[in-house]
C-alpha cells in the first residue's frame, strides 16, 4: 500500500475484499486510530469511541480492531506481557516504547535498511514482515 492511511471509502473497499461491511462501529474505531496516533490499548479506545457510540461494549471494540488487523488497516504492536496496542502507520517502520512514560513512537526506517535486515535471513526464506521495537526511554536533558 502507498498510503499510510485509507480513506472511508478505501475502508469500505478493503473491508468488502476480506468479505466483509463496513460497519458504523468499525469507522468510527478506525477513525479515532487516525486522529491520536499514539497507539492506544483496546481499552483506550473503547474509552475514547463511548462518546460517539454510548453503547459499544469492550467486546464490540476488541472485534472491530480484530478486524481491521486481518484486512491489513492496522498493524498490532505487542510488547512483552502488555496489553495489545493498534497503529494506522503501514509503511515500514520500526517502534520505540518508552519504558518509563509507556509512550509507544513511530520511528521510519530507511528501505535500504530493511533490506540489510532481509539479507541476513537463512536461505530460502524470505520474510512477509518486519518488526523491530527499542525499548528505554528518554535521556536526561543536557545542562
Amino acid at each position: 500500500m502507498s498510503t499510510a492511511t485509507l480513506s472511508s471509502d478505501a475502508l469500505s473497499q478493503r473491508l468488502a475484499d476480506s468479505g466483509l461491511r463496513s460497519t458504523p462501529q468499525r469507522e468510527v474505531i478506525y477513525d479515532v486510530l487516525l486522529k491520536k496516533r499514539d497507539h492506544p490499548t483496546a481499552d483506550e479506545v473503547f474509552a475514547r469511541v463511548k462518546s460517539e457510540l454510548p453503547t459499544i461494549s469492550l467486546a464490540t471494540v476488541y472485534n472491530c480492531l480484530e478486524t481491521l488487523v486481518q484486512c491489513d488497516l492496522v498493524r498490532s504492536v505487542n510488547f512483552e506481557r502488555g496489553p495489545t496496542r493498534y497503529c494506522p502507520n503501514l509503511r515500514p517502520h520500526a517502534h520505540f516504547h518508552d519504558e518509563q512514560t509507556g509512550a509507544t513512537h513511530d520511528i521510519d526506517l530507511p528501505s535500504d535498511l530493511l533490506d540489510k535486515v532481509r539479507s541476513v535471513l537463512p536461505r530460502g526464506y524470505d520474510a512477509k514482515s518486519v518488526e523491530i521495537i527499542f525499548r528505554g526511554k528518554a535521556k536526561p536533558a543536557a545542562h
